[in-house]
């Protein structure tokens, strides 16, 4: 019988002890609790920190879960499965609103788009599947931004390029930003990643109410934001897409 890795059995039981004790813990605790020299949990530590699975709070030293797990521990949900449960929502919005929608998912940094459903005309469309929007200035990123903590971190430690002058790039700006997304539960982007264009986002939620995706409807700025404001029934319809597949999810209501 192979034997087993005993640094990872020490890692495994430092992160159950994380996870299932008080919210912060500091090295004599974890160290007495698992029965280690405080250099061996130490060591564990710095590793388990440096790849994102245990964080260290600055001031008083002690060590929480890191952000990585909430990736892995949503790594359950099949993109293809949040597509599956999206389907005939987009394609209810597309229809309802006369606009392209896309469905998105935190991917290396940016947004990957994992559905996109057509402006339902007759204007030739290019398919975006696969495609990488940017974090910072889309209302697709912006959303998964705001309410993932793992977008939250990548984007505030990413360069936030300027694409129009438009683009909130500032730090203490688009903080602020995020925290007003919070607040109303949906994002926008009025040609602050693309001349012309504009979208509205709203985020989908597992049965965890965990963020797992974002929805967004994109189209010509005079036509979502007409005169500099975005239309209300646009808001009010991309919200409600996002709330039914997150039903569909089982996240319940919102």
């Amino acid at each position: 019988m192979a034997k087993n890795i005993q640094s990872l059995e020490r890692a495994a039981a430092m992160l159950r002890l994380l996870a299932g004790g008080e919210r912060r813990l500091g090295l004599s605790d974890i160290a007495s609790s698992l029965g280690l020299a405080k250099g061996t949990a130490h060591g564990i530590l710095r590793t388990l920190q440096l790849e994102g699975f245990v964080e260290q709070d600055a001031t008083s030293g002690r060590y929480q879960l890191g952000a990585e797990l909430l990736r892995l521990g949503n790594s359950y949900l099949d993109v293809h499965e949040l597509r599956a449960r999206a389907l005939v929502w987009t394609d209810d919005l597309a229809r309802s609103s006369g606009e392209s929608v896309h469905l998105g998912v935190l991917h290396q940094h940016g947004v990957l788009i994992v559905h996109h459903v057509f402006r339902p005309d007759d204007s030739r469309q290019v398919l975006e599947v696969g495609a990488m929007q940017p974090l910072h200035s889309t209302a697709l990123g912006k959303v998964l931004s705001a309410f993932d903590p793992v977008a939250h971190s990548e984007v505030m430690e990413a360069e936030r390029r300027s694409f129009t002058g438009r683009t909130v790039t500032a730090a203490d700006e688009f903080e602020a930003m995020l925290d007003l997304i919070r607040a109303q539960g949906w994002a926008a982007d009025a040609e602050e990643t693309w001349e012309g264009v504009a979208a509205v986002s709203a985020p989908v939620h597992d049965r965890r109410r965990m963020p797992v995706g974002a929805v967004a409807v994109t189209g010509a700025v005079e036509r979502v934001a007409p005169g500099g404001i975005l239309r209300a029934e646009l808001i009010a319809a991309v919200r409600d897409c996002a709330r039914a597949v997150s039903r569909d999810l089982g996240a319940g209501r919102f």
